[in-house]
This record gives structure tokens, sequence and C-alpha cells, in this order.
């Protein structure tokens, strides 16, 4: 690991040479991939720099204790070996943690998509709920929304939204929130009081770029219509929502939230292209059936991920045995503890692996 640490050192410097050279300066688009590069490196660097001089410091305390008569003095040095000798430690899970493999996606932008499943009205009521709960805290985090398709239903239900979240590091938050989600509650509808157990399942794709997944338009069908629901007078006047019908996969998107066809057409190959990947990276994750056990969750969409109870304001996050009693402020956005304990139990899990195998 040490060795890499000082390769990595090597590295960030001369990137900070690199950037300040002229002819770099003058290339924009070199520029801006070697100011990424730093910075992914930064937060390695600066570990790596506190845990070399916390070691400095724990060999200059040891040679002082040895020298060193007065009792006052010697009480103080400890005190400082304890620290650094803490520090230390922590330090070497920190840096392990940060030098494991990067998901290759967690920069890029997300699409989600949202269906009632079982429960008929009352899933599609908690569908647009969990969407407002996604939205809510995408404006937590400073990203922006965009609506790609919805079908509503009239009691302010949604069967089925589909959304694009554009902001730094959207999937390596957001990556664990596929699957079902599960509801228990009393639906205003019922008379007799019961609690109902509805589902609907969530799927988060990473935005995929053209170089990642290559699309033929040949085998790309559009069909054009008239937008319905709420909007502006152009919305409904116009055909300007778009159908998309990928012929290999048999995928269909539909997307109406703009007035312009040209811009839903340009969503709905956005959505068809992080579709695409998706399966890509399904069938990379089957066939590496091993590692994916050793994740949090298994990004199956079949697999039961959380239940929002209701008669007792519980949350429960099953993979990780977390449960928060907290229902209304999650369901207004405040997911990070969630999200914080799904990426600390993955990497415990990849750490617990990558020590197996060393």
């Amino acid at each position: 690991m040490f060795d890499k640490l000082e390769d990595l050192l090597i590295r960030f410097d001369e990137l900070l040479n690199m950037l300040n050279d002229p002819s770099v300066i003058g290339d924009p688009q070199r520029f801006q991939k070697l100011m990424k590069e730093q910075s992914s490196l930064q937060p390695i660097v600066d570990a790596y720099k506190e845990y070399k001089s916390c070691k400095q410091t724990i060999e200059e305390s040891l040679s002082m204790l040895e020298e060193e008569s007065d009792e006052e003095m010697r009480e103080m040095l400890k005190e400082e070996l304890a620290d650094a000798r803490r520090r230390v430690e922590e330090l070497e899970q920190k840096l392990m943690i940060l030098l494991l493999p990067k998901d290759p996606n967690d920069d890029k932008n997300v699409i989600v998509e949202i269906r009632a499943g079982a429960g008929g009205d009352e899933a599609a009521l908690f569908a647009a709920e969990v969407y407002r709960m996604y939205v809510h805290y995408a404006e937590s985090q400073r990203w922006r929304v965009e609506t790609m398709d919805v079908e509503e239903i009239g009691i302010g239900g949604m069967k089925y939204v589909s959304f694009m979240i554009t902001g730094q590091g959207a999937y390596s938050k957001l990556k664990y929130e596929s699957g079902v989600h599960r509801v228990q509650r009393v639906p205003e509808t019922e008379s007799g009081g019961r609690i109902h157990t509805s589902t609907i399942t969530v799927a988060i794709m990473p935005e995929a770029e053209d170089v990642d997944v290559q699309i033929d338009m040949n085998d790309c069908k559009f069909d054009v219509f008239r937008a319905s629901g709420n909007g502006g007078q152009c919305v409904n006047t116009t055909d300007s929502a778009v159908r998309l019908t990928h012929i290999p996969t048999g995928i269909v998107i539909s997307c109406q939230d703009e007035k312009s066809q040209l811009k839903n057409k340009d969503k709905a190959l956005k959505v068809l292209r992080a579709k695409l990947y998706d399966l890509e990276m399904q069938k990379a994750h089957d066939a590496e059936a091993e590692a994916r056990r050793s994740q949090v969750g298994t990004g199956d969409r079949s697999e039961k991920i959380r239940t929002y109870n209701f008669p007792q304001g519980r949350v429960t996050d099953h993979r990780i045995n977390l449960t928060l009693y907290k229902l209304d402020k999650i369901l207004d956005g405040d997911l990070q503890e969630i999200i914080d304990s799904c990426i600390a139990a993955d990497q415990a899990a990849k750490l617990a692996k990558m020590n197996e195998n060393v």
C-alpha cells in the first residue's frame, strides 16, 4: 500500500507542475482533465502527508522519552505519543478506503425510474411521495432535477415517473436506492383502519455518454403524439411528445415534458442510452456474482431494500439492518444518514474482501 501511496505523491507533484505549465493552461480540455485527476488525488495525498507527519511525531516522541528525565515533560510526551498512534490507526483505515477501486460511474448524473408495484392506487400515491423525497434530497445537494415522463392518476399518485438528476457525484450517493421500497400504512380510503402493504420499484441508472453506448439510429423507431396532462397551451395542442422504441431490445420510452419535439427526442435518447448501459452493467454484475454479494445490495430490481412503516414512524433498511424513527424527515428528503450508512457498509465489505485476498 505504501509503495502505491509514494507513487501517488510523485504523480500529484507532477500534476501541480503541469497545471502551472503555460502550454497546459492554453489547452482547456487537457487542463480540465488534469485538474480532475489532481482533485481526485487531493484527499489521498492530504491523508498520507498527515500519516507521515504522525509517524514522524511517534519517532521523535520515543526518542525524546529515552533522554527526558523530567516527569512532567515525560507525561506530555506520552500523551503526544498516544494521540499520534491513535491518529495513525485512523489514517491507515482512511487510506485503505481511499485506495479502494473507484466505481467509474460515481461522478455521473443519474436517470431515476419509479414504478408503482403491488397495492393499486396506494402504491401510486407512495410512488409520488418517494419521487418528492428524491427531489427534496437533490435540492439539498444543489443538484438539478428534470422530469422525463410521468403517468399520473387522478388522486395525486404516479403509476410511473422518470427523471434525471444532474450534479456532482449523484450516482455515488443514489446508486444504493435501486430495488423494492415497501410501505405499510392505513390508506385514507380504508374504512376499517387496517394496515396495507404496498410496494414500488426504484431504478437508478448512470447517465451514459456516446462513448459508453453506441446507438444505431436504424434500430430506433420514433412516434410523435400530443402531450397529455398539465401544461401550457403549446404542450397540449401540438404533437410535441415523443415515443421511442428500440427494436432490438423492445425498450419503449416516452418523453413529453418539453414543448419541443426535438428536445423530447433528445431526452428519450438519453434514457435509452442509460437503459442500454444499465443492461450491460447488469450482465457484468451477473458474471461477477461473488463480487456482487460482497456489496451492499445487488442492485437487483426485485430486492426488497427498505420498509417505510407509518404507524410506528419507522424506516428500516434491510440490507444494513438500520432502523430510524424519523419517517417524516426522511420522506422530506433527509436521506443522508441512510446513504452514509450504505456507503460505510459497502466500504467495510470491500475492505474485508480485499483483506481475504491478501
